[in-house]
């Protein structure tokens, strides 16, 4: 496989320097990409980044993932209005540990392959590199003018920042650059990654190469990525959409891509799943003949869930999909874990009862009544009970009176009440 062949009909590439194409068809490349620390989870605004390194490694080229542990701790002044919070060495190595696991489903750092992947974290080679070394070292070889020059610099100094940008973050794209001397002279890699955003401070690196020894090095950048009317991609209402369960549970983060429209959904399949040309081409002439039917969207999620969680928990995903969207059994709703149910039903109208009332027994139209107004009246519930249409836990209410106890919770705590077909509601036994 061919690297800029399939990054370039993926729509990956931004910006890329001359000889670059011509380096990776001569030989083993060692390339890395560089991932901010700040938090102990990535985000799908990384994914386009590490989607880059899994192609390298699957074209035969060796991929390093850098962990800016040092940078981290500064902050990159490239596209930010604001000054970062300083980290923490401990928080940092945290951060790493939990980067490293979510890469591991990417890529492979685990074989004995020459290609295998690598993590490396520049605190590891900046903690010991006092000021004076570091003035001589690097800053001597660049000018303040060819710093004052970089778009990021201009933006911040031009009024785009309240506060105007720190002598800290001015330094940073020498920090990165050195970054790039370092890894070229002990890792021998010719190559750095990175979003567009970024030109900048990896152009400050190759200069930085080319004016302390001489070398020849090179750079590829993907576009940033966005939604079709131009917004930010991979922010929700609730913020980001992360890798880890913890912060975005695998039924969020599945709907997250089976909800993209038809423009983006085209587009995505190309940069977040690791499908052949001739398999996504397949896929948007059969959605385009049927759009209703989502073929995309279902497919994109379905591959990026896999990729990123599991097989099994796309799966429950689907099957929690199944119990909000479609005719789901009340066995699929009893299979659902905690975190899984409160995710699904999130904004659908709560109640809570004590859940000793409960554990007494109650009757259905005295708890769906008063208790929790799910109905107006005892009549209007008797009615719409008789004509089929009360559901409790995915199951027709027989009797408007049927007597409800505790063994009608689900997870010990829960009780799903449906009015018609599309009204959920949800009693929290407390």
């Amino acid at each position: 496989m061919n690297f800029v062949e399939e990054l370039k009909w993926r729509g990956m590439v931004h910006n890329m320097m001359p000889g670059t194409e011509e380096l990776l068809e001569k030989e083993m490349v060692t390339a890395y990409l560089g991932i901010d620390p700040t938090a102990d989870s990535l985000h799908i605004g990384h994914l386009c980044g590490v989607m880059m390194l899994r192609h390298f490694q699957r074209c035969g080229h060796k991929p390093l993932a850098l962990v800016g542990g040092a940078t981290g701790m500064i902050g990159d002044p490239s596209g930010k209005s604001q000054e970062r919070n300083l980290l923490d060495e401990e928080t940092l190595r945290h951060n790493q540990e939990c980067i490293k696991k979510q890469l591991g489903k990417f890529l492979d750092f685990e074989s004995d392959a020459p290609n295998r992947a690598e993590l490396v974290n520049n605190y590891d080679w900046m903690k010991d590199f006092t000021f004076l070394d570091f003035a001589r070292t690097v800053g001597k070889h660049i000018t303040v003018n060819y710093m004052m020059a970089k778009d990021s610099v201009q933006k911040r100094l031009n009024g785009e920042a309240r506060d105007g940008l720190s002598f800290t973050e001015f330094t940073y794209q020498l920090l990165q650059g050195y970054d790039f001397l370092h890894l070229y002279e002990t890792r021998g890699c010719k190559l750095q990654l990175g979003g567009s955003d970024q030109w900048g401070n990896i152009t400050t690196g190759a200069e930085l190469i080319r004016r302390t020894n001489g070398g020849e090095v090179f750079a590829l950048t993907c576009p940033l990525v966005t939604k079709a009317d131009g917004t930010k991609f991979g922010k929700t209402e609730s913020g980001n959409v992360w890798l880890d369960a913890r912060y975005t549970s695998p039924y969020k983060f599945y709907q997250f891509w089976l909800n993209v429209s038809d423009e983006d959904a085209e587009r995505y399949i190309k940069i977040f799943t690791s499908l052949t040309k001739e398999e996504i081409d397949a896929l948007i002439a059969e959605h385009k003949e049927a759009p209703h039917l989502r073929v995309l969207q279902k497919r994109l999620a379905r591959e990026v869930t896999v990729m990123v969680h599991s097989e099994e928990d796309y799966n429950a995903a689907v099957e929690a999909s199944g119990i909000l969207f479609g005719n789901a059994t009340s066995d699929a709703l009893k299979r659902l874990d905690e975190d899984t149910l409160l995710s699904v039903f999130e904004g659908v109208p709560q109640f809570e009862v004590a859940k000793s009332e409960i554990e007494a027994g109650i009757k259905a139209v005295d708890l769906f009544v008063e208790k929790a107004a799910i109905f107006p009246s005892k009549g209007e519930m008797r009615k719409m009970t008789q004509g089929g249409g009360v559901s409790l836990n995915k199951e027709k209410l027989t009797a408007f009176d049927q007597v409800i106890t505790a063994d009608d919770l689900l997870d010990e705590k829960y009780l799903l009440v449906q009015r018609g077909k599309k009204n959920y509601y949800l009693i929290i036994a407390k």
